[in-house]
């Protein structure tokens, strides 16, 4: 049971985040392939929300060096003691010390190339009662009124993204010696586990649930994305490889959360024996605690 990972990919229905804007205009963030646009939620923000919702950034701590803002780290603050350091930190005060995360996640890949559904929006009601109350015409000043018109691509679409955990390196801070005890240990990585399955976001003052509706993994010996390259979409139908099948032999296992997300929800859980999605994420969380105990802290 040593030298174990957790690796899992998820297909996800969710909503990208924005580039930089152009003036009144929002872009979703894009990446290129195959001379096509898709549409992405980057891991930065993939990695931010699974922290903040899992609780681990509840005592996040941060200091300044110069003007630049980072976690606060010392031989009273480290991993082992403070869950906000797991996803990682790199301190420069004083000795510069870096420990990476003991996690990593790949962007949220749109399976279809992106439409761009442009949506338009204005603050009428709010330029409206300010117009009212100082006796403006919104008609003929409506720049005094403070109307401001504005616009924003929208998407929500499939998307796919990975994470893989390191095992034996959560809870652990070799700046300063330090491991926090195995069940504080296995907490974390439960924690995660929670975020991802209960997943929810707010963007642009949309409620965005981001649950996987499709998962596949476990834990096992390979500490890298396993599954990244063998779970597509076509035709809204999930394709069913013979490669997937054979990694899915190795010990890992595969759910679906039924509701004609795919047209062939039958033929998943024939061929890759996929349960529910509330059963793989608590069996899973028992491997990570028996992993945990049968280790040596």
């Amino acid at each position: 049971m040593k030298n174990k990972a957790l690796t899992l990919t998820v297909v996800a229905s969710m909503t990208s985040n924005y580039g930089e804007g152009l003036g009144n205009v929002g872009s979703v963030q894009k990446v290129y392939k195959n001379g096509k646009a898709y549409a992405i939620r980057s891991r930065e923000s993939m990695k931010n929300a699974i922290m903040v919702q899992s609780g681990l950034y509840d005592d996040l701590k941060v200091e300044q060096d110069g003007k630049v803002d980072q976690k606060a780290v010392s031989k009273d603050i480290n991993v082992a003691n403070n869950r906000a350091l797991e996803g990682g930190y790199m301190s420069t005060i004083g000795d510069r010390k870096i420990r990476r995360s003991s996690f990593y996640l790949t962007d949220a890949i749109s399976f279809y190339p992106f439409v761009n559904e442009t949506r338009f929006h204005n603050n009428l009601y709010l330029a409206q009662t300010f117009a009212k109350e100082n006796g403006i015409n919104i008609q003929e000043k409506a720049a005094n009124a403070g109307l401001m018109p504005y616009q924003y691509e929208y998407d929500k679409s499939l998307k796919r993204y990975s994470i893989t955990i390191d095992l034996d390196k959560v809870g652990i801070d070799e700046n300063y010696y330090t491991k926090a005890e195995k069940s504080e240990r296995a907490y974390r990585v439960k924690a995660l586990l929670n975020a991802i399955k209960n997943l929810s976001m707010v963007v642009r003052g949309n409620m965005d649930n981001a649950e996987p509706i499709f998962v596949v993994g476990g834990i096992g010996d390979k500490k890298t994305h396993y599954f990244e390259n063998v779970v597509h979409i076509e035709a809204n139908k999930l394709k069913i490889e013979e490669d997937l099948k054979a990694k899915l032999k190795e010990g890992y296992r595969a759910a679906l959360l039924k509701g004609y997300n795919f047209e062939n929800e039958n033929e998943i859980e024939a061929e890759l024996n996929a349960g529910s999605v509330d059963e793989f994420f608590a069996n899973l969380s028992k491997e990570v605690d028996e992993y945990y105990e049968s280790i040596e802290n």
